[in-house]
């Protein structure tokens, strides 16, 4: 049974004495993974039979909810997520950037949790992902089960040791000494494919482009950190939430020439 977001909408009122609306009922959003049981919420608890619906259900309370089949994005919020993850807007980059489709192949090093894999794998031909820790990979395997991605490979190998396909579109780094990649991944590259490293610290990306830039076989694009700020807007109150994700991660890129 598909999983089921469930939101109960917020409601303000104005109050004369304070001159000013005040939020009465909180926003919620809840995430249902299982819909064969009753849910419990802090509006009341949600029959089973209801969950089952689309659109407005009402808790055995009376509360009001708007229900709807979870979709992709939903879901892959849910997977199992080790210590660093790639955010999605460092994502959303390397896809926009990179230009990948539906004919592209692309390697990936440091498989993680698979988040960036999984993300690559929805628009491209083909994945494939290198990772030394197995454990790592079996959290990827599982989270490419739980979304229903079939199009990628996992491999239990070391990129520093050498990579195995060629003439690819792109090559995603995600590794401690990405430096240490740039022989494999020329070999691997096809000519005008792009070359992309992740790193937390700006020390790791400059050392990935002074290796980078003097090679012959390879021209370093640009170097960016990715700034992502969430705004307020209720009426005229508009201003910057606390929530901004101010700093994930610098995204070098290359080009193979």
């Amino acid at each position: 049974m598909p999983a089921k977001i469930l939101i109960q909408k917020g409601k303000k009122q104005y109050f004369d004495d304070l001159a000013r609306d005040v939020t009465i009922v909180k926003e919620k959003s809840y995430y249902i993974g299982d819909i064969s049981k009753d849910f419990s919420t802090s509006g009341g608890t949600i029959k089973k039979s209801e969950l089952k619906k689309s659109g407005i259900i009402k808790s055995l309370q009376g509360k009001e909810f708007r229900i709807f089949d979870a979709s992709f994005i939903d879901n892959y919020r849910r997977i199992k997520r080790l210590p660093q993850i790639i955010p999605l807007k460092d994502i959303g980059f390397i896809l926009a950037k990179t230009g990948v489709g539906k004919d592209s192949v692309v390697v990936e090093g440091g498989t993680g949790s698979g988040a960036l894999a999984i993300m690559l794998a929805r628009c491209c031909k083909k994945v494939y992902s290198y990772e030394v820790e197995k454990e790592h990979l079996d959290i990827a395997a599982e989270n490419m089960k739980a979304l229903g991605i079939k199009n990628i490979v996992l491999k239990n190998k070391s990129m520093y040791e050498g990579i195995d396909e060629k003439a690819v579109d792109v090559v995603c780094l995600d590794l401690p000494e990405p430096w240490k990649a740039l022989n494999p991944v020329s070999r691997c590259l096809k000519l005008g494919g792009f070359i992309v490293s992740y790193s937390p610290t700006i020390v790791q990306s400059a050392d990935f482009v002074n290796a980078l830039s003097p090679r012959e076989d390879f021209i370093h694009l640009k170097t960016v950190e990715v700034i992502e700020r969430e705004w307020e807007i209720d009426k005229r109150k508009v201003r910057p939430t606390s929530k901004s994700i101010i700093h994930s991660g610098f995204i070098s890129m290359g080009r193979k020439i």
